[in-house]
């Protein structure tokens, strides 16, 4: 009776596992990873039927095309060397940072004006492409059911020849520029996908958190401020000025308001205040260029740039590094610390390396970009980011691990 009893449990467990639903998170990070997939594929594929256009184009001897087709594999093997400890970060961000890799290789050859802006271009998507090449079947083999497993892996192996085959069909119809373009699309896709699909909130805090204050602009704003006064009609000595001076009682408070109003409270509302100075900033923008009053523009954006400023140094700058260092456990901080740094610098990089190439293409609209980032920073703090005032780093630590 107890062998058949045995039986009929071990039986009856194999069913229920064989059985395991299929939901639309499943998938979503399915599909999310067969984008990762697609982004590889249409990289490998894409310097046959490119490499005509190139050549011709900027004039490059065979030897050089035949550097920058091969150095996608010289970046692969460097994205399989550093793959294993990259790993340790998180599937999701390794899979956000190898998107990151794609993207700016993409945009580097759409752009390109000689050899060196292929070669790193591509350089770029090679290390992207050995990263996922790592972590993508072992994302999809750790959220599928056994029984669906072997299946969901290899379908998005097979995403790859895809892909390849994709960009050689491509290739007979648009040019080397646009079939970049074509290149690209995937990887948008998938950096929109990972941020709806299943990963340990730690690092979601602290990386997601971190670069989204960076996309919010401060960076673009302190180095280029000058600038942007002058374009505003602003006494650019008077004005940089104020900005400076107004920080300096706003920053103290931030100290006496942290352990006060909590983490959330002040992060919340000061990114409010920053979303309501780039706002008025883009709209004093928006009516010098449907050439309304000069007064008008000067006055929006001086507001705007010292209501920024204010709430920048009240909280919205410093709170994320306070968060980071108590979401993370112990055995991990080093790692997380060092990944969250990287995002904060890099990010940085982008927004002040492209800030004056998007402020000449708008600069009403690049503001108004900035709001957006500042305003969802608002929404991912309401959702996902806990409060850890007055609480040991135990108890911190003990309320992570029940939201993953």
């Amino acid at each position: 009776m107890e062998s058949e009893s045995s039986k009929l449990l071990c039986g009856s467990s194999s069913k229920v596992e064989t059985t395991t639903p299929i939901t639309f998170v499943l998938l979503l990070s399915t599909f999310a990873a067969a984008c990762g997939s697609t982004s590889y594929g249409f990289a490998v594929g894409y310097s046959s039927p490119a490499e005509a256009g190139i050549m011709d184009d900027l004039g490059l001897s065979l030897a050089n095309y035949s550097a920058f087709s091969s150095i996608l594999t010289l970046g692969g093997a460097i994205g399989a060397l550093i793959s294993g400890r990259v790993e340790s970060i998180g599937r999701r961000v390794t899979m956000w940072l190898l998107e990151l890799c794609f993207i700016i290789g993409w945009l580097s050859i759409i752009f390109a004006k000689n050899i060196w802006w292929l070669n790193a271009g591509r350089l770029l998507m090679g290390i992207g492409a050995g990263l996922h090449c790592y972590v993508a079947p072992i994302y999809v083999a750790e959220i599928t059911p056994k029984n669906i497993r072997g299946g969901s892996t290899a379908a998005v192996t097979f995403t790859v020849s895809c892909a390849f085959s994709v960009m050689f069909f491509a290739g007979n119809f648009f040019t080397w520029r646009k079939l970049a373009v074509i290149g690209a699309i995937p990887c948008f896709i998938h950096v929109v996908c990972i941020f709806f699909i299943p990963e340990s909130p730690r690092w979601l805090v602290g990386v997601g958190l971190m670069l989204l204050v960076q996309f919010g602009g401060t960076d673009g704003i302190s180095s280029f401020a000058g600038s942007i006064f002058k374009a505003a009609g602003c006494s650019t000595g008077f004005s940089s000025t104020m900005m400076a001076m107004i920080q300096l009682p706003f920053a103290p408070s931030s100290v006496l308001l942290m352990d006060n109003t909590g983490r959330r409270p002040l992060l919340m509302v000061t990114a409010t205040g920053a979303c309501l100075g780039s706002f008025l900033v883009g709209l004093g923008f928006l009516f010098q260029d449907y050439q309304q009053s000069k007064e008008l523009t000067a006055t929006l954006v001086f507001t705007g740039i010292l209501v920024y400023s204010a709430c920048f140094s009240a909280g919205m700058g410093g709170t994320p590094w306070v968060i980071m260092s108590e979401i993370f456990p112990i055995n991990i901080k080093g790692q997380g610390g060092t990944l969250v740094t990287l995002a904060n610098w890099f990010s940085s990089w982008i927004v002040t390396f492209s800030f004056n190439f998007i402020f000449q293409w708008s600069s009403a609209g690049v503001f108004f970009v900035f709001a957006i980032f500042c305003a969802s920073i608002v929404f991912f703090v309401a959702k996902l980011v806990p409060e850890t005032k007055g609480r040991t780093l135990e108890e911190i630590q003990a309320s992570m691990t029940l939201l993953q």
